[in-house]
């Protein structure tokens, strides 16, 4: 549901365009990574995900179990809470090996969370956290970079423009794209795992950014 609602909405609020690597479509149980640096990216990813007919459970700080019917549909079809900074925090890669072993695709965010900064400007992805290389090397899971640009000019900032930047968006409609980057198997050391899952979203985001940069989704409307 979540999936069909952020494909619905997306386009309301931003022009956005997909783009993939030849013959990149991810195979069920595979995990997406995504570079992550707004609110608004799992609505923006998801949406772009969902026209490649991929529906992924998502991996997302558990405060978003408590807001209202939020956390309800997210508990009803299955995405996984992060419980960052307590005892808690690896359930969630235990969970992901289930859905993936299941079938699922898994998407999360290697950074681990969002930027400091208060700009709307595009930069690379931050340092990745390990969970992603350990979780790769406990299921054999394929990784599938994703790159996304834009979605700070959806929302960033302080909490007001966040607010105002999310009312104008239906009037500027700004330029999102995400593309998809070719599967990758990642090595068994999770240092040197980690660095590669980080230079292939930092790749697929380059991609991304210059498309908007292009203005690719004015061209695509």
């Amino acid at each position: 549901m979540l999936s069909r609602i952020a494909a619905a909405l997306v386009p309301a609020f931003g022009r956005l365009t997909v783009t993939a690597d030849p013959g990149a479509r991810p195979a069920t149980g595979s995990i997406l990574v995504a570079n992550h640096t707004s609110l608004a990216d799992p609505a923006v990813v998801v949406a772009a995900l969902r026209r490649h007919g991929i529906e992924p459970v998502i991996l997302a700080t558990a405060g978003l179990w408590r807001v209202p019917l939020l956390g309800p549909a997210l508990r009803r079809e299955g995405h996984i809470a992060v419980h960052r900074g307590t005892a808690r925090a690896a359930d969630s890669l235990d969970a992901a090996a289930v859905a993936l072993a299941s079938g699922r695709s898994v998407l999360l965010y290697g950074e681990g969370g969002l930027p400091a900064r208060r700009d709307a400007g595009e930069a690379a992805p931050g340092p990745f956290r390990s969970g992603l290389a350990r979780l790769a090397a406990a299921t054999g899971a394929p990784v599938v970079p994703v790159g996304q640009a834009g979605s700070r000019r959806l929302c960033s900032g302080s909490g007001a423009k966040q607010l105002a930047g999310v009312f104008t968006a239906p009037l500027r409609r700004p330029c999102l794209h995400v593309h998809i980057g070719s599967p990758l198997h990642l090595p068994d050391r999770v240092p040197e795992a980690t660095d590669r899952a980080r230079e292939a979203v930092t790749a697929a985001w380059r991609t991304a950014a210059s498309a908007v940069g292009e203005g690719a989704c004015a061209a695509a409307a």
